[in-house]
């Protein structure tokens, strides 16, 4: 009943504080840049912010229908209770008349988790450039309805054209994956100049020791840190943005600092080294951290793989293919996590001897513990409240305030599965 409710009057609620977004932007008239696609989006966001600094206003944790509005308004959530719903409601049109601010640039990060969203915000926003990622099947079970009633062939169709608005209401520019059909397939839609990234320009990747490079046609970039090959997109996207911007490009991007939950190293109990890459997975983001990690050398690797939530009808058949991705990997052992993972990827692994499945992750935590002898490198990548399964590993208690979801509400949410 409550998720009826909220359904019926997401976008009702929504357009309350979209019109006062839109008074603030009128008297701001920022130039207008939009980070979207499927996965991969706050990376780039962070990566482009590594560049342009302070001349830029960036939409840090707001990225949907309200996020953004409530962004542009100057109103940040801050516990994710209902309770604070009465003062946003009351300050949003007090917050249309107060000072806008004062860079001319606003980058906004922008997702599409239900049909009709990303024609709300590509219409709020009219970018003059979007930077389009990727598109696969993320919240899937929002577009199934949209398959069933014949509008789309396939759920991935539908994802894409909501995401395609973005391209419809771009100005100037549209710097996309040009791997990607389903994005080709929105090209139509768009008047602004289209500038495609392409793997086949990434001349040479290596990862190994903690450090990652990317040479491309003339230059090599260099970054501490464990990145997928598919970073090369969002590598490039930014060169590309600079350009347009006439902007200088550090090679160095020294300033660049990864997200939470997106491939951070910690130092873990018994020597361990803990690759935390669990703020959310779909099959396209598991399939590029675990080629990832399958190219990492180290002697002793452990993989922690949680549900792949929102897939809707596809759930199944996403889930056995994560089994196949898995299977393919050398690696110690697998732990699954989670109902999907257990009822759809469990019996597909091959080889079952290096594989265990729990429900909760307490019951992963408890494992680990148990089992861990020293020395292994573990990478956590899915749904269920990983990050406190992390958190309760780490050598560093410290480093906890690193991880992804810190808010209050998430505290809560995995006290009650004992974290």
């Amino acid at each position: 009943m409550l998720g009826s409710l909220k359904r019926l009057f997401y976008f009702p609620l929504a357009y309350y504080f979209r019109f006062f977004a839109e008074i603030k932007l009128k008297s701001w008239k920022p130039y207008i840049i939009v980070v979207t696609g499927s996965s991969g989006k706050t990376t780039l966001l962070h990566l482009i912010e590594s560049q342009i600094g302070d001349k830029a206003k960036y939409s840090h944790h707001a990225n949907s229908a309200y996020g953004i509005p409530f962004d542009i308004l100057s109103l940040h959530r801050k516990n994710l209770k209902l309770t604070e719903w009465i003062y946003l409601f009351l300050a949003a049109p007090f917050s249309a008349f107060r000072k806008p601010p004062e860079q001319k640039l606003y980058i906004v990060e922008a997702d599409c988790d239900r049909p009709e969203e990303g024609k709300f915000l590509a219409t709020l926003l009219r970018p003059s450039v979007t930077l389009w990622t990727n598109s696969t099947k993320t919240h899937s079970m929002n577009f199934d309805g949209l398959v069933e009633n014949a509008k789309f062939a396939e759920v991935e169709e539908a994802i894409a054209y909501e995401f395609g608005y973005f391209l419809e209401f771009s100005k100037d520019l549209a710097i996309v994956n040009g791997d990607s059909n389903l994005i080709e397939m929105q090209f139509e839609r768009t008047k602004a100049e289209i500038q495609r990234v392409k793997v086949e320009n990434l001349k040479n990747y290596e990862i190994s020791n903690g450090k990652t490079v990317f040479e491309t046609k003339g230059s090599i970039f260099k970054f501490d840190l464990l990145l997928p090959k598919e970073f090369y997109y969002s590598l490039e996207m930014t060169i590309l943005l600079l350009r347009k911007l006439g902007m200088e490009l550090d090679t160095t991007f020294s300033k660049f600092r990864i997200p939470p939950g997106r491939n951070s190293i910690f130092k873990g109990i018994k020597n361990t080294t803990l690759v935390d890459s669990s703020y959310n997975a779909n099959l396209d983001s598991m399939t590029a951290i675990l080629n990832m990690f399958d190219n990492i050398k180290a002697e002793k690797k452990w993989i922690v793989a949680g549900d792949m939530l929102e897939q809707g009808k596809s759930e199944e058949s996403e889930h056995e293919k994560l089994a196949d991705l898995i299977s393919k990997i050398k690696i110690e052992k697998i732990i699954l996590m989670g109902p999907r993972v257990l009822k759809h990827t469990l019996p597909k692994i091959t080889n079952h001897k290096k594989v265990v499945g729990f429900e909760n992750p307490d019951e992963v935590l408890k494992y680990l513990k148990e089992n861990i002898k020293g020395g292994e490198t573990i990478l956590f990548k899915g749904a269920r409240y990983l990050e406190g399964v992390i958190e309760n590993l780490l050598a560093d208690k410290n480093d906890a305030s690193k991880l992804a979801r810190r808010e209050k509400i998430w505290q809560e949410r995995r006290k009650k599965f004992g974290l």
